[in-house]
């Protein structure tokens, strides 16, 4: 199943602006897999779109079904390889699997090559699969500012399985952490000494780590730097202990074992009761960037009109200190949120 756009279609086709208006229509549709359905309602969350509010409400009921796979890892490392390795492994298991390949944005054309999909050409045709490709739009962190509510589509697509592959990333894009169930960095030889190991945040978030490309030398020497990060962190009795696994993706060598270790999380999670406190601190970064865009949509347009201006033009000569005036911008977008809710 592919992500629209060429995609297989099924059942009768409707005038494409009736079918992006009809919400309920689009969600029972992706329900039975449609995979335009899923795709328009995606484009539709990506796009902003003026019915998102229903389109939430509406895959409400469906939330948490699926597991939320994060992987992510420094540019070249293989993780579109991996994914498409893992989709595999899944699949032979008889699991429906969705992918959300995220691609980097361009900081001067602000385009993107989608090109993720092309490791990954096997599957396209395969109705229990459906990827994804989306671009950051310029978001840091190594995701876009949809994946959370495209995530949620695919729950209620009904896949048993959600990939998320973040663009590459250095060593402090850590906003996966928040969105998935269990997160998998991989590494590769080469990536520097102990030291590098250490000091480097997004190696923190990890739940299992994949050293790729073990055939290489230096391998042993990066399995090694982690098993001895790994050792200097204190952990309780009952705390997970994140995982180390060596895998040559291009291969499909080592796969099993980073399912084997997916699944070994899986289970620490729910036996710990941790699952239920990973979902909500999920849906606490959704509502708060949610609500942080509808406030920064607020602020545009205050910044359009007077309110803005007459502020700093006060905090520049030194009539007003700034955080003066930002309560008093707040007290102004309060009461504007008042007036439209009267209305």
């Amino acid at each position: 199943m592919t992500d629209g756009a060429g995609g297989p279609q099924q059942g009768a086709a409707a005038p494409r602006g009736a079918r992006r208006r009809d919400v309920p229509t689009l969600v029972a549709r992706a329900r039975e897999g449609d995979p335009r359905s899923v795709a328009r309602l995606i484009s539709m969350v990506e796009d902003g779109d003026p019915k998102l509010a229903e389109v939430a409400a509406a895959l409400a009921p469906y939330a948490g079904r699926a597991q939320v796979v994060g992987l992510t890892g420094s540019p070249g490392v293989g993780k579109s390889t991996t994914t498409n390795e893992l989709v595999r492994a899944l699949r032979t298991a008889g699991r429906r699997v969705g992918v959300l390949a995220v691609d980097p944005s361009s900081p001067f054309t602000g385009g993107a090559i989608l090109g993720d999909r092309v490791r990954m050409q096997e599957h396209t045709t395969d109705p229990g699969v459906y990827i994804r490709s989306m671009s950051s739009r310029g978001q840091l962190g190594g995701l876009s500012a949809a994946t959370p509510q495209a995530v949620r589509v695919l729950e209620g697509a009904g896949c048993d399985v959600v990939v998320v592959e973040t663009v590459g990333v250095g060593q402090a894009e850590v906003e996966i952490a928040s969105l998935a169930d269990t997160t998998l960095v991989l590494l590769a030889p080469g990536m520097g000494d102990a030291i590098q190991a250490v000091k480097a945040g997004i190696l923190e978030i990890a739940d299992v780590f994949v050293v790729n490309k073990a055939d290489r030398p230096g391998a042993d020497a990066t399995y090694r730097d982690i098993q001895g990060m790994l050792s200097l962190g204190e952990r309780g009795p009952g705390d997970w202990r994140p995982q180390v696994v060596r895998a040559t993706a291009v291969r499909g060598e080592g796969i099993d074992d980073v399912v084997a270790a997916i699944e070994k999380h899986r289970a620490w999670l729910e036996k710990s009761g941790t699952l239920r406190a990973v979902h909500e601190k999920r849906a606490a970064v959704e509502v708060e960037a949610i609500a942080l865009g509808t406030l920064r949509a607020r602020m545009g347009n205050l910044r359009d009109g007077t309110a803005l201006s007459k502020l700093a033009a006060q905090v520049a000569d030194g009539e007003l200190d700034p955080y003066a005036a930002a309560t008093a911008l707040l007290s102004e977008l309060g009461g504007r949120a008042g007036a439209t809710a009267n209305t």
